[in-house]
């Protein structure tokens, strides 16, 4: 999107330097990475990326204000309604598409919200290195004027609050077999805090533990990585109740998820955001029904989502069901990057913590991922080159 930087680096591409850049990757987060990393970074254009970073803290502000907060306590169930979520989310993850606007200018639309932790260890790694391996001088990737050090000195506060290391866990579903096990590690390797499967956490009283090398460890706080959804769809049986009073802090406390997430959508006032209504508040379908997506408003990996809707698809949906969807407009992805064969479309994920004592959160870094097919996900993309996960670049004066 930065015309001659993209030129520059489509022209300087190889297969053998992109084998040798993906050695590298896999080496620096010490496992076998399963998802795609993309070819090739974004270059974000500092319009565009002002533009997203406005929007985003504006539509952050909205789900801030007391009438949004009181309207998402229906949003948790009440199964997994955990106690002390405090006043606000440690981390919020804004994603837009980058759309064209009328006049052929890039505009980025809104595609979805999460209040939960991201991959903020692998996605300090992977700019690392793609600027090991092709030209990026003069390009950054962090925000808000931090620096490599800074960035993780602020995530180490986050996470470990004073506590000792060992007394910190990410938790997780099964973490040794979840595609984002690279972020699990990195995350360690950097602040020493290990990743646990939540069926290995006990709990005696009010207080949960772990083992370690033989030695069981009480547990201060929690990394939570755990999605409830899949929690949920899997079965899993943990030895503690979400709901309990537990003498342990959380960082990326469970109930935010619900928050601040596809049920935020109707909520919102926002230039960027497509129209979008809960199924059951939806008294006549839209005349124009094929420019609009049905999704669950709770569903792991985007699963369920209904790209060609019809009216047939909607009243199959139960009424005792249909509080739990969605219908929002589509979003028409601009097909803006250039690659060796077809285009591809780009959706950038801004990544925010909020540190304790701060008025407003911070965005850090992004998240990117290239599409070629019809939505972004793995099963759109089969056998398609310059798709996948990435991160974005933009001239280094953009992102302070």
């Amino acid at each position: 999107m930065i015309p001659e930087l993209r030129a520059r680096f489509n022209s300087n591409f190889t297969e053998e330097k992109h084998r040798r850049f993906l050695q590298s990757l896999d080496a620096a987060v010490e496992t076998k990475i399963e998802f795609r990393p993309c070819e090739t970074p974004v270059f974000l254009p500092g319009g565009l990326l002002a533009e997203m970073r406005g929007s985003a803290c504006e539509i952050i502000a909205e789900l801030c204000a007391p009438e949004y907060v009181t309207a998402s306590a229906r949003a948790i169930p009440a199964a997994f309604n955990a106690p002390n979520e405090g006043a606000r989310p440690d981390f919020i993850q804004v994603d837009f598409a980058v759309t064209r606007d009328e006049s052929g200018a890039l505009v980025p639309k809104l595609i979805e919200l999460q209040g939960c932790a991201s991959l903020y260890a692998f996605q300090y790694i992977l700019p690392r290195v793609y600027k090991q391996h092709y030209d990026l001088d003069g390009l950054g990737y962090l925000l808000n004027g931090l620096t490599d050090e800074s960035y993780v000195e602020l995530l180490q506060k986050m996470l470990l609050n004073g506590h000792a290391p060992e007394q910190v866990i990410l938790m997780e579903i099964d973490p040794l077999r979840q595609k984002t096990l690279p972020d699990f590690r990195v995350t360690e390797k950097l602040f020493g805090i290990p990743f646990v499967c939540i069926t290995s956490v006990t709990k005696r009283g009010n207080k949960l533990f772990y083992k370690r090398e033989g030695r069981e460890i009480e547990i201060r706080r929690i990394y939570n990585r755990v999605i409830i959804d899949e929690f949920a769809r899997k079965g899993v049986q943990a030895n503690f109740d979400f709901r309990d009073e537990m003498d342990v802090e959380w960082v990326g406390h469970p109930n935010w998820y619900f928050r601040i997430s596809k049920f935020s959508l109707p909520f919102l006032k926002h230039r960027t955001v497509p129209r979008a209504w809960f199924l059951d508040k939806v008294e006549e379908y839209p005349e124009d029904l094929d420019q609009f997506v049905l999704k669950p408003l709770f569903s792991f990996a985007g699963s369920g989502v209904k790209v060609g809707v019809t009216r047939k698809d909607l009243d199959a949906i139960p009424d005792d069901e249909r509080s739990g969807y969605l219908l929002q407009e589509k979003v028409a992805y601009a097909p803006v990057i250039e690659t060796p064969d077809e285009p591809g479309k780009v959706e950038i994920r801004l990544m925010f913590v909020w540190p304790v004592g701060e008025a407003a959160p911070k965005a850090v870094t992004t998240l990117t991922r290239l599409s070629k097919g019809a939505m972004m996900g793995v099963d759109f993309n089969k056998n398609k080159s310059w798709v996948g996960s990435s991160c974005s670049f933009w001239y280094e004066s953009n992102g302070d």
